[in-house]
């Protein structure tokens, strides 16, 4: 007991010359930043995934001082497995910590992107923000015409009759496709379900349109109850902890951001065609929602 009144008389003694974060009795929120397509990365644009989120989060639960953890989520969606994983990341840390997670919304939190928002004990939102699109969707192009046009001969010998199913140089099957939207069932049951389980006597809406792929915006998801509260980051933090808190942005360290920035195997150059066509795609994924 003693021990601990001499530390805490030697921290208010330092404190003029501590950084504000460190001084007693100031209360700290750390703020984690997850931003971008789910798993759609290269190496100039990392993805976010558990592996780049998860040490973001695991800093920011330890800190003994938090008084909760703010997470930004500004995302159009993406995959859905690292989806899943990085909303049971955040959900297992808070449940280890005890600490409260409040989700911000910026843009848009569709998707993969809101089954994110979903693992937050609160999710506030801008009227503008879009949200929602509780859904499954497969993209892809179709090359047989092209192929074609330019006497392209393709060749293709695999094992098993499946393994080049739904391949974009082939014409499309009638079973590929009810195959693939089989999986497609699957999944956007696992949405839902996580949906109403995360937002249990919060939802007021229909399903057939709450889970119909539909996005809305931030005002328009505080009225079906897919979000709590309009509102941001600092001034919902400073009604809860007075105008001293100090909101601590958590970032990825720099061995981690220039490991993140090494090009793969082969160098820059033998990746430009997946730099263009994964930047293609995340592009798509945004301008869905007018971004």
């Amino acid at each position: 007991m003693a021990d601990t009144s001499l530390r805490d008389d030697f921290a208010r003694w330092l404190s003029p010359v501590l950084p504000k974060h460190m001084r007693p009795g100031v209360p700290v929120v750390p703020v984690v930043r997850l931003t971008g397509a789910i798993g759609m990365g290269t190496p100039l644009k990392p993805a976010l995934t558990l592996a780049s989120a998860a040490p973001l989060l695991e800093k920011a639960f330890a800190i003994k001082r938090a008084k909760e953890v703010a997470i930004i989520v500004n995302s159009p969606g993406g995959a859905p497995v690292q989806s899943h994983l990085i909303h049971r990341r955040i959900r297992s840390l808070a449940q280890q910590h005890g600490r409260k997670v409040t989700v911000f919304v910026e843009d848009v939190a569709a998707s993969g992107g809101y089954m994110i928002a979903c693992a937050g004990d609160e999710i506030i939102a801008d009227p503008s923000s879009i949200v929602g699109s509780i859904g499954v969707v497969s993209a892809g192009f179709g090359f047989t015409g092209l192929i074609d046009k330019l006497g392209v001969e393709r060749r293709v010998h695999t094992s098993g009759q499946s393994k080049v199913i739904l391949d974009p140089f082939q014409p499309e099957k009638a079973e590929d496709v009810e195959r693939l939207k089989t999986i497609q069932k699957d999944v956007h049951e696992d949405f839902i379900a996580l949906v109403k389980e995360r937002r249990s006597g919060a939802l007021d809406g229909v399903d057939g349109l709450l889970f119909s792929g539909a996005f809305w915006t931030g005002r328009q998801g505080l009225d079906l109850g897919i979000v709590d509260r309009l509102g941001e980051l600092r001034t919902v933090m400073r009604e809860r902890y007075g105008d001293d808190v100090v909101l601590k942005l958590i970032g990825a360290s720099r061995g981690l951001m220039l490991r993140r920035m090494t090009p793969r195997d082969g160098g820059l150059g033998a990746g430009l065609a997946d730099e263009v066509l994964t930047s293609l795609e995340a592009r798509a994924l945004w301008s869905r929602f007018g971004l």
